[in-house]
C-alpha cells in the first residue's frame, strides 16, 4: 500500500515571510517512509513510527520546509506498508529508490527490518539513521554499511542495565536468586536472550525457566503458567508490543508472584498504563525518557496536538530525533547530495528532542535510555547510559 502526503501547515509559511504561492512553487523533497500498517508489528508502529512521520512533516512544512541551499522546500511523504514482512520492506525501499525518486528514505521500523533493508540503503547511497533497531552488531554493520547509524542502543546496554537492577535489589536483600526468562523468536528477542543468558549466569542467577515463542503468538498462557510453576523471583520478557500486553494480561490472571516484572517493547506505550491501570505500577520495561523534563513534555504536547495521540515514553522521541538529525544535516550541507549529508552526520553533533546526539566510531549514539518503570501513572526512565533524569527503582508490589 502506498500513500503520498504533503503535510498540512503550509499557511504557517506566511508567518515566516514566505507566501503560500512561493512555498507551493518550491519542488518538494520526496521522503520515503516504510513500516508496518498491517501484521503483528502494526500496533507498535501505529504508536511509535507513523505518528512521528506525520508530526515531523507537519513541523517542517509549518516552518515553510527544509532550507536547501537557500530554498525552502516542503517535504512530501511517500508511505509504504511493509506488512510486518522483511521482504516487503526490501521491495518498498527498492521502489522508493528506483521508481519514486525519493530524495531520502527514513529508516524502517524494527530491528530485523532495518538489517534487512541496510544493503539497499547502502547500494543507493541513502544515509540510514535507525531509530527502532537494537543490536550489538553495530560495529560489524557499520563496517559493512558505513552510513548506517544507531540511536537506540544495543543488547548489552539494555540487558546489562536489567541485570544491574537485579543485582542492586538482590544485594539489598529485597529479591532472591531465581529468574524466569522468555523471548519472542525474532531478531530482537533472540539477540536479547542470547546476551542475557551469560550475563545472568555470570552474576550468579539461577535461570529456572527459559522459553521462546513465535512472533504473533496469540495464546501466551502456557508461557506464564510455566514461568509461575518454576517459582521465580524475577520475570524477564524480551517481547514486542502484542506479546508485551498479552504476557502482562496473563501475569495478572495468574497473579504471578514476582517482585521484578519486566517486559520489553511496548511497556512504554501510554496504552499499557491505560489498559492495566494500578496493575502497571512497578512494571519495568525497555527504554524510558526523562518524563519530567521540559523538552520531552513540550514534544509530547505537540505530538498529541498534531496527531491526536500521546507518544510512547521511549522510542517515539528517538524516532522524531532521527528525523531531526536528517533535517539538520540536509540544511547544513545545503543540498540533497546524500554522500555529503551522510558525511555531515558522521562528523557533527545534533540538537534533538531527546537531547544532544553525536555518533561514535561505530556509528552509535553512546547515550541512551535502557530501562524505565511505571511509577504514578507515568513510565519514567530508571537507567541510561548517560542521560539525565533517572529515578530510583521500585519493587513490583502485586497486581491489584
Amino acid at each position: 500500500m502506498r500513500r503520498r502526503t504533503l503535510a498540512k501547515g503550509m499557511l504557517a509559511a506566511a508567518a515566516l515571510g514566505l507566501s503560500l504561492a512561493s512555498a507551493q512553487a518550491a519542488e518538494p523533497l520526496k521522503i520515503g517512509a516504510v513500516g508496518p500498517k498491517t501484521g503483528p508489528l502494526a500496533g507498535g508502529a501505529a504508536v511509535t513510527f507513523w505518528p512521528n512521520v506525520k508530526l515531523w512533516a507537519h513541523d517542517v512544512n509549518a516552518r515553510g520546509g527544509i532550507n536547501v541551499g537557500g530554498e525552502m522546500r516542503p517535504v512530501e511523504i511517500i508511505e509504504y506498508d511493509d506488512q510486518t514482512n522483511p521482504g516487503e520492506t526490501i521491495k518498498a525501499v527498492q521502489r522508493l529508490a528506483t521508481q519514486d525518486g525519493a530524495d531520502f528514505i527514513l529508516a524502517p521500523y524494527g530491528t530485523g527490518f532495518n538489517i534487512a533493508a541496510a544493503p539497499l540503503f547502502d547500494r543507493f547511497g541513502y544515509p540510514m539513521v535507525t531509530h527502532t533497531a537494537i543490536t550489538d552488531q553495530t560495529e560489524e554493520l557499520a563496517a559493512k554499511f558505513p552510513d548506517m547509524f544507531f540511536t537506540l542502543g544495543g543488547a548489552q546496554g539494555l540487558v546489562g542495565s536489567v541485570v544491574d537492577i537485579l543485582n542492586e535489589l538482590r544485594d539489598a536483600g529485597r529479591i532472591g536468586n531465581k529468574v524466569a526468562m522468555v523471548n519472542v523468536a525474532d531478531a530482537f528477542g533472540i539477540e536479547m536472550a542470547e546476551v542475557a543468558r551469560p550475563l545472568l549466569k555470570e552474576a550468579g542467577y539461577e535461570l529456572v525457566y527459559d522459553s521462546s515463542y513465535p512472533l504473533g503468538t496469540q495464546d501466551l498462557s502456557p508461557i506464564v503458567k510455566g514461568a509461575k510453576a518454576a517459582g521465580p523471583d524475577a520475570f524477564l520478557a524480551w517481547s514486542y508490543p502484542p506479546d508485551t500486553f498479552g504476557l502482562t494480561e496473563q501475569a495478572m490472571i495468574e497473579d504471578l508472584p514476582v517482585k521484578v516484572y519486566y517486559t520489553a517493547v511496548g511497556t512504554a506505550f501510554p496504552a499499557f498504563g491505560a489498559k492495566f491501570g494500578k496493575a502497571a505500577e512497578g512494571v519495568l520495561g525497555a527504554g524510558g525518557v526523562h518524563a519530567d523534563g521540559e523538552r520531552f513534555k513540550e514534544y509530547a504536547a505537540r505530538h498529541e496536538a498534531v496527531t491526536g495521540a500521546k507518544p510512547d515514553y521511549w522510542a517515539s522521541a528517538m524516532v522524531y530525533s532521527s528525523f531531526q538529525i536528517l533535517e539538520q544535516a540536509i540544511e547544513a550541507v545545503g543540498s540533497t547530495d546524500r554522500a555529503a549529508v551522510a558525511k555531515y552526520i558522521h562528523e557533527n553533533e545534533f540538537d534533538t528532542v531527546i537531547g544532544k546526539i553525536r555518533f561514535d566510531e561505530n556509528n552509535s549514539n553512546p547515550a541512551y535510555w535502557t530501562v524505565g518503570q511505571w511509577q504514578g501513572g507515568v513510565f519514567k526512565g530508571v537507567r541510561s547510559t548517560g542521560r539525565e533524569g533517572a529515578v530510583p527503582v521500585r519493587l513490583k508490589e502485586g497486581w491489584k
